[in-house]
């Protein structure tokens, strides 16, 4: 009697867990979908530092934008803010320098119903640190990075826009290295990581084919203004400008073979026609 009540208690107790991890994971997904998470602004930029005058930008101002991609086989977070979710105390927006943020990026997150623990996978287009607060929330998935840009953050003395405490932890994490290589994510073609070094050494941006939108080019910051499209300027902070000019041109023949659009992460115009979560792009 004793051994039934203790194997009855055992069986309550696995199928309370299994209830409890079936709440937990996040309804599949029959088609690619996209979601848009506001990280707030940059703003105070010099456009000299992108050799351009003011009266030649539109816009001068960015907005800082990640997104979270969800395929019927997993899930990949690409960029992670400009400012750590544990800078939020008060609810209020926070600035650091020239960046504001009004929201954190985690309850963003979770509206569209995921948490990190069911992120397959993490990508950067770029180590710089309007890219990379929230990273560390992210170390429990595959890490998708390029082998020199992995080198370059994790050297003895990493310089630049770049803050290594933002993504100390994911050092150890389960990697997918890449040597300046594409990468087909679900390995169907709908999401396809692209290498674009010169911005910094491992670049990379982000191709995403909707069912409905179509073809979409997440630029991280292969470009900054659209402005950048049409003069071929580069910024003056570029790791390898000539190499930046050669991605540049690569990535541009990719999207006019694929009929596909280029957003530009920074840029305001784009991200304000846009749905943000818990909405999504499909």
């Amino acid at each position: 009697m004793f051994r039934r009540i203790v194997f009855s208690v055992a069986a309550l107790a696995v199928a309370m867990l299994s209830i409890t991890t079936a709440q937990q994971r996040p309804a599949a997904v029959k088609t690619v979908r996209l979601y848009v998470f506001e990280n707030g602004s940059i703003r105070g930029l010099d456009p000299k530092l992108f050799n351009f005058t003011r009266e030649e930008l539109k816009e001068v101002d960015f907005t800082n934008i990640s997104y979270l991609i969800v395929h019927p086989k997993g899930t990949l977070m690409f960029d992670s803010g400009a400012v750590e979710d544990s800078h939020f105390k008060g609810g209020g927006p926070v600035t650091e320098g020239i960046m504001t943020a009004t929201k954190p990026l985690l309850p963003q997150l979770a509206s569209a119903g995921y948490t990190p623990s069911n992120i397959t996978y993490f990508a950067m287009s770029h180590y710089h640190s309007d890219h990379t607060a929230n990273a560390n929330a992210f170390a429990s998935a595959t890490w998708i990075v390029q082998k020199a840009e992995r080198d370059f953050m994790f050297g003895d003395k990493p310089e630049g826009i770049i803050q290594p405490a933002q993504y100390s932890a994911l050092k150890g994490a389960k990697t997918k290295l890449l040597n300046n290589e594409d990468f087909d994510v679900f390995g169907d073609g709908a999401v396809v990581i692209k290498s674009a070094p010169g911005h910094t050494p491992g670049h990379q941006v982000l191709f995403v084919k909707l069912p409905k939108t179509g073809p979409v080019l997440l630029a991280g910051d292969l470009y900054h203004y659209p402005e950048e499209r049409t003069t071929g300027r580069v910024p003056t902070f570029e790791f390898n400008a000539e190499q930046s000019k050669a991605s540049r041109a690569k990535i541009e023949a990719f999207i006019k073979q694929a009929g596909a659009q280029l957003w530009i992460e920074h840029d305001i115009a784009t991200h304000a026609k846009l749905p943000k979560a818990p909405a999504f792009v499909e």
